[in-house]
C-alpha cells in the first residue's frame, strides 16, 4: 500500500487524473462499547430516520451530511489552522460576534446579506454564475466551496460539496424510555391550588401546572435510542470531479487550495460528541481505509498521512493567496430589507401562479 505524497495530491487536482474520488470508510464504536445504546437525531414527524431495505435489514442516520459539515467546518477557527482561510467575524448585539464558519448557509447565509458584505457576496456568486469564476468565493469564503453552498435566497448560485461525510448505523433496533416527574412537595396541601385542580392536572403534560412542575407527570414511550447489531460507519468522500470543475484566475492554484482544505477537513480527528447519548470514537481494531476510486470503478487503497496533507494545504494556501481577515457588523436595516425582498418575491410568485392557471384554463 502506498502512502499519500504531494505529487499524488497534485495529480488529484489535475483534469488529466483518472481518479474521480477519494473515499474513507471508518468504523465507529460507542464509548460504552459494542452494542451500547446510542441516540440518533430526531426529525419532525418521523422521529429517528430509519429506512428498511428490500432484504429486511435497516439503516439509521446517526449524523447527516449537513450535520457533519457543520462539525467539520469550525476546525478552520483553530489557532493552528485559522491562517489558511479568511476569518470573517460578524459583530452583533452587545459585543457579541459570530464567525462565518458557524453560519449554516455559509456565504449564502442571511447574516452575510445583513452586513456590508452583502454586495461583495452577491458579486462573488454572480462571477460564478456568469463566468464560472469561483475565485471571488474562494477569496471571501473558501469553505463555501469545500462544504458546498446554495445562494437560494438571492442569486440561486449552487456549488456542490467537495467533501461529504455521513454516519450511519446498520441493522438497528429501536428502544423506548419512560420517566416520571415527581414534585418536591405537595403544593395542593400547601394551598397553592386546590386538590381538585391537582387531580385535573396530574398526568397531563399539557396542563399549566404540569408544565410549571407543580404536579406528577409521567412520560412514557419516548425515543430511547437504538442498538446497532451491524456496524456504525462513517463515510467520507472527496469529490474530485466537482473540484476540477472549479476555475477562475489561476485555476490550478485555486483547485490545489480548495483540495488542501478539503483533505484537511477529511483527515482531522472528528469531534465525536454528536449529541447527548451519542459519543462515538474510531474503532482501533478496524482502522479506517482510504481508497482512490478511478473512473473505471477500480479502487486503490492508500495510507493517508495527516502531516503531508497539512504541509500540502499550507503550501497551496500560500501559492493561492488567502483572502484577508475581516470584522463586519450586522445591520438590522439590511436584514429588514432582505425580509421585505422575500415577501415581495413570494407575492410575485403567487401572482405568476395565478396568471399561469388562468392561461391554462383559457387554453
Amino acid at each position: 500500500m502506498s502512502t499519500v505524497t504531494k505529487d499524488m495530491i497534485d495529480a488529484w487536482a489535475d483534469e488529466t487524473s483518472d481518479i474521480v474520488a477519494l473515499h474513507l470508510k471508518q468504523k465507529l464504536v460507542p464509548v460504552e462499547g459494542e452494542g451500547a445504546v446510542i441516540f440518533p437525531p430526531t426529525y419532525a414527524d418521523i422521529g429517528y430516520n430509519i429506512d428498511t431495505l428490500s432484504d429486511g435489514t435497516n439503516v439509521c442516520t446517526i449524523d447527516s451530511v449537513g450535520n457533519q459539515a457543520n462539525r467539520m467546518e469550525p476546525i478552520f477557527k483553530r489557532d493552528d489552522l485559522k491562517h489558511l482561510v479568511p476569518q470573517i467575524e460578524i459583530a452583533y448585539g452587545n459585543e457579541k460576534s459570530v464567525s462565518i464558519l458557524e453560519a449554516g448557509h455559509r456565504l449564502g447565509d442571511a447574516i452575510v446579506r445583513s452586513t456590508e458584505l452583502q454586495q461583495e457576496a452577491q458579486d462573488a456568486f454572480r462571477a460564478f454564475l456568469d463566468r464560472n469564476d469561483a475565485e471571488p468565493i474562494a477569496k471571501l469564503a473558501p469553505t463555501s466551496l469545500v462544504f458546498g453552498v446554495w445562494d437560494s435566497r438571492d442569486t440561486q448560485a449552487k456549488l456542490p460539496r467537495i467533501v461529504q461525510s455521513v454516519i450511519r448505523a446498520w441493522d438497528v433496533s429501536g428502544l423506548t424510555r419512560s420517566a416520571q416527574y415527581n414534585p418536591a412537595i405537595d403544593y395542593a396541601a400547601e394551598g397553592v391550588f386546590s386538590e381538585e385542580d391537582k387531580q385535573k392536572a396530574e398526568g397531563k403534560a399539557e396542563s399549566p401546572l404540569a408544565q410549571r412542575g407543580f404536579v406528577h407527570v409521567p412520560a412514557a414511550g419516548a425515543h430511547g435510542g437504538v442498538i446497532a447489531r451491524g456496524p456504525i460507519q462513517r463515510d467520507v468522500t472527496v469529490n474530485l470531479i466537482a473540484l476540477r470543475r472549479l476555475s477562475g484566475g489561476e485555476s490550478k492554484a485555486l483547485r490545489r487550495y480548495i483540495l488542501g482544505l478539503a483533505l484537511l477537513a477529511a483527515v482531522e480527528p472528528m469531534d465525536a460528541f454528536l449529541r447527548a447519548g451519542c459519543l462515538v470514537t474510531p474503532d482501533p481494531e478496524a482502522p479506517g481505509e482510504w481508497n482512490a476510486v478511478a473512473r473505471d470503478g477500480k479502487r486503490r487503497s492508500f495510507a493517508m498521512d495527516a502531516a503531508i496533507v497539512r504541509a500540502f494545504a499550507e503550501s497551496a494556501a500560500k501559492a493561492f493567496g488567502k483572502g484577508g481577515d475581516r470584522r463586519v457588523t450586522f445591520k438590522a436595516a439590511l436584514a429588514k430589507e432582505d425580509v421585505n425582498k422575500g415577501k415581495d418575491k413570494k407575492k410575485g410568485k403567487g401572482k405568476q401562479a395565478s396568471e399561469e392557471e388562468t392561461e391554462g384554463e383559457a387554453a
